[in-house]
């Protein structure tokens, strides 16, 4: 079916996790004695080679443990995206279903997405198994988000209408991008020209706040103006110097 490419209102809105929401990636965290697996990362990001290449690659050097989990969920909250929590309520209040689709490590960023008040069964990465003392065993092979093209496929299944904005910055989320009604390209963390070329926007500010410009309409806007006690009036005023 032909891509249905639009602007706002978009029904639902998605984002990726790692160098999205947090200026962090997650598996780098536990793997400052594993120098390569930033570049396997990089590979994969950046579409140089298949997710499925370097997915168990990596975790078979890092061999994350459980205790690993809570704190790389700290991690990713202590460098959450300013506006990140905002966005998100703000989205909310106009009624809009957000999401999490991350190649990340689900038992980290299923967390750090609840904090930033994502429904826990609306966060979707890849789920590891542990030991009976807590070390590595294996991860869920069979989940689409460790494998090339596995985010369209879930996006595609969760929103078949295609009403849909995604915001990332890699290959894995370009590769999303015909079944979604907008893609963003969030280069504030990581530019990956390759990615920008292929989105139908690009917000390189470090504030999420710069986003909404690209996922609200005009009407949706006053909506916010509108909101109780001005909750919003801060990430609006922001919004408003971001807009291009």
């Amino acid at each position: 079916m032909p891509r249905h490419a639009h602007g706002p209102p978009f029904a639902a809105v998605v984002f990726d996790c790692d160098s999205t929401l947090s200026t962090i990636e997650g598996i780098e965290e536990l793997t400052a004695e594993h120098p390569e697996i930033a570049a396997l990362t990089a590979d994969a990001m950046e579409g140089r080679v298949p997710l499925e290449e370097v997915y168990g690659k990596r975790l078979e050097l890092a061999r994350p443990v459980v205790s690993d989990m809570g704190r790389i969920a700290e991690r990713y909250q202590a460098t959450a995206l300013a506006g990140a929590a905002e966005l998100v309520a703000a989205l909310h209040h106009l009624g809009k279903r957000v999401e999490i689709v991350s190649g990340g490590l689900l038992p980290a960023v299923r967390p750090f997405g609840v904090q930033l008040g994502v429904p826990a069964d609306r966060i979707h990465a890849v789920d590891l198994s542990f030991d009976g003392d807590g070390a590595y065993a294996d991860y869920d092979r069979r989940s689409p988000l460790a494998r090339a093209g596995g985010k369209r496929e879930l996006l595609e299944a969760r929103f078949p209408e295609g009403d849909v904005a995604l915001v990332g910055d890699g290959a894995t989320d370009l590769e999303a991008m015909d079944v979604c009604a907008r893609f963003i390209a969030f280069t504030a963390v990581e530019r990956r020209a390759e990615v920008v070329a292929g989105a139908d926007v690009e917000v390189d500010r470090g504030d999420l706040a710069a986003l909404l410009p690209h996922l609200l309409s005009a009407a949706e806007f006053e909506a916010l103006r509108g909101a109780p006690g001005g909750a919003f009036d801060d990430l609006l005023a922001r919004a408003e110097e971001a807009r291009p």
